[in-house]
């Protein structure tokens, strides 16, 4: 994209941003089927009107209508904007937009589309907290009064990382908010919970589990004896576990603009976006809400897309965005493969108490388990497959072909996953892969065990950029270096929903990997940044977080790329792994104000 282009878009939302805001906005709709589709519609300010109330601002948006109402009786309209974009959301058909196009004031359209969804630990990973250091959690009152805003699938209200024990009530001269549940369901800690889909205010529950997540990780209260069937146990928090939540579940582009209207109305802190869209900045909600944010002093973060180890593969990626990609931490659940001559290799899995080990068994190389087993007679041998699908499906086959154990080589570099398997198994890594494969072909009776081992940490090196991890540079604009910062994102602890463990009861955490993961960290960490820093602009907080980050992992090494063990570049990880106590004290920071960026551009 043009860099003309862009300060196009950029002027277009500083004319947005003038505008304050009156009333109620949910406008119910529906659609006759057929041609209509939801357009999201750009236009420009009279100068001749001033919107005194938002209704002055909605009825001229209505008069680019053809009709008031579709032919079912549903209302056209669909959203009218007010702080993100100057424009609204419409049914309407192609040669209705085509019509459109000759009436002044109008800019340009598109097509309403979806966004694709993209702890116990990692805080002190990332040195939240720990002995003979300053407390950046006691320091920043752990985010108390700052609001997180999440914008997601939405929330699993009564998990116990929503619970407010110890987190103080909002200050309500500040929080302009609502909660669809309403007390006690809504609490000090979740303080706001929205839903919108087409138009219509929906029940923000999750019923996916991906904003339960997120929502855990950026601001989650503490949970003590958290785990996953026993693994990763410990204390699990979310990085700013005082401060509060505002979750707004959303579908689509349209429904996302709609939220972060909301949001800003609702005077957020921070903004974190676990979802996204490969658009020219023109056309993206999440580059032109976050823009809006950005002069109210929200910070937004958002997910850099999981296109990894592709180059240009990056998105969510305008200068205002805190672009979040995803790294690894030096934590393993430990599943060892001990071959016949002596060699281990550490690969990953999940127990739950029904295995600790194998003795020494012969070993049988089926590679494609799914769908060759069956030609292979596996009955009382370890079997090595490759991990083309789930790996407890690939367990589940192994066991029912008589196998009493798996080894499952993942096709994607260095990233193992540690899943709930009912047999003996090992994730290990593509080169580990290999060299087992090498063994089993020299040795003519080749054998091997598998040995639970759990949590285990200083895994080598720690962190690295994750494999998945979306990469620069930008296709939308080259002198743009992005992502901007990595945080941990790879088998992450989170606050989990529906997901059933073993026992067949409900899992009250489970294991996520993705930038998904990763962003909620940031956020978190803005949100922190801002107690402690209340005058610094968004621009501030980003700039902070973005020179003060790690380029050397745990051993003094330069930051490596999962996929290939190669030097990970500014494309690969930006500036690096968020620092959190240093960010607090950069000793020099870059503030830029948002007239300023068309400048740079």
């Amino acid at each position: 994209m043009k860099a003309s282009s862009i300060l196009t878009v950029l002027l277009l939302l500083l004319n947005v941003t003038a505008f304050p805001t009156y009333g109620k906005t949910f406008i119910p709709i529906g659609h006759d089927g057929g041609s209509h589709r939801i357009y999201i519609v750009h236009v420009t300010k009279p100068s001749d009107k001033k919107f005194h109330l938002f209704k002055q601002r909605k009825e001229w948006y209505m008069s680019y209508l053809p009709n008031a109402t579709l032919s079912s009786g549903w209302p056209r309209l669909v959203y009218a904007y007010r702080q993100v974009i100057t424009g609204f959301a419409a049914w309407l058909t192609q040669e209705e937009v085509n019509a459109m196009k000759a009436m002044d004031g109008f800019l340009f359209s598109s097509e309403d589309d979806d966004l694709q969804p993209r702890t116990t630990y990692t805080y002190e990973f990332l040195g939240l907290t720990s002995d003979g250091s300053p407390d950046m959690w006691f320091n920043s009152n752990y985010g108390g009064g700052q609001i997180i805003g999440v914008i997601d699938s939405g929330v699993t209200p009564n998990h116990p990382s929503f619970g407010d024990l110890g987190v103080p009530p909002p200050d309500l001269s500040k929080w302009k908010g609502s909660c669809y549940w309403g007390p006690p369901i809504c609490n000090n800690k979740l303080i706001g919970a929205q839903g919108f889909s087409g138009g219509m205010s929906i029940s923000p529950l999750d019923m996916r589990g991906h904003g339960t997540h997120c929502a855990s990780i950026a601001a989650g209260n503490i949970v003590h004896n958290a785990s996953y069937e026993g693994a990763a146990q410990g204390k699990a928090s979310g990085m700013a576990p005082k401060a509060h939540l505002a979750v707004y579940k959303i579908n689509t582009t349209a429904d996302l603009l709609r939220c972060i209207d909301e949001a800003i109305r609702n005077h957020v802190d921070v903004l974190s976006i676990s979802q996204g869209h490969a658009k020219e900045f023109i056309y993206s909600g999440i580059i032109k809400g976050a823009f809006a944010a950005s002069t109210k002093g929200i910070v937004t973060c958002a997910a850099a897309p999981n296109g990894g180890p592709t180059p240009n593969s990056i998105d969510n990626d305008a200068p205002w965005i805190i672009t979040v990609g995803a790294c690894t931490t030096d934590r393993k659940i430990a599943s060892v493969v001990k071959l016949g001559d002596g060699q281990e290799f550490l690969g990953e899995s999940v127990s739950a108490g029904k295995w600790l080990a194998t003795p020494q068994l012969p070993l049988v190389n089926v590679r494609t388990c799914y769908p060759d087993i069956g030609k292979h007679d596996v009955v009382g041998k370890i079997v090595i497959c490759e991990g083309k699908y789930l790996i407890s499906f690939i367990g589940d086959i192994v066991q029912k072909a008589g196998g009493p154990g798996v080894i499952v080589i993942s096709l994607q570099g260095n990233y193992t996953q540690p899943t709930i398997n009912d047999i003996p198994a090992s994730h290990v890594t593509s080169d580990d892969g290999t060299k087992i494969e090498e063994y089993f072909l020299s040795s003519p009776n080749a054998t091997a065990a598998i040995i639970f081992r759990g949590t285990q940490f200083g895994a080598k090196p720690a962190p690295a950029v994750a494999r998945s991890s979306g990469r620069g540079p930008s296709l939308q604009n080259g002198d743009i270096i992005k992502p901007d910062i990595i945080a941990p994102g790879v088998n992450i602890l989170v606050a989990s929903p529906s997901e059933s463990n073993s026992t067949g009861k409900q899992a009250t955490f489970v294991f996520q990997s993705g930038t998904s993961m990763a962003t909620p960290h940031v956020a978190g960490i803005a949100a922190l940044l801002k107690h402690n820093h209340p005058t610094w602009s968004a621009a501030a907080i980003q700039s902070a977080i973005m020179t003060t980050a790690k380029s050397r992992d745990r051993d003094g090494n330069r930051i490596t790329d999962q996929n290939n063990g190669k030097i990970a570049t500014a494309f690969d990880m930006g500036s690096g792994m968020v620092n959190p106590l240093a960010a607090n004290d950069p000793g020099l920071i870059y503030d830029i104000k948002p007239l300023w960026i068309g400048a740079l551009l």
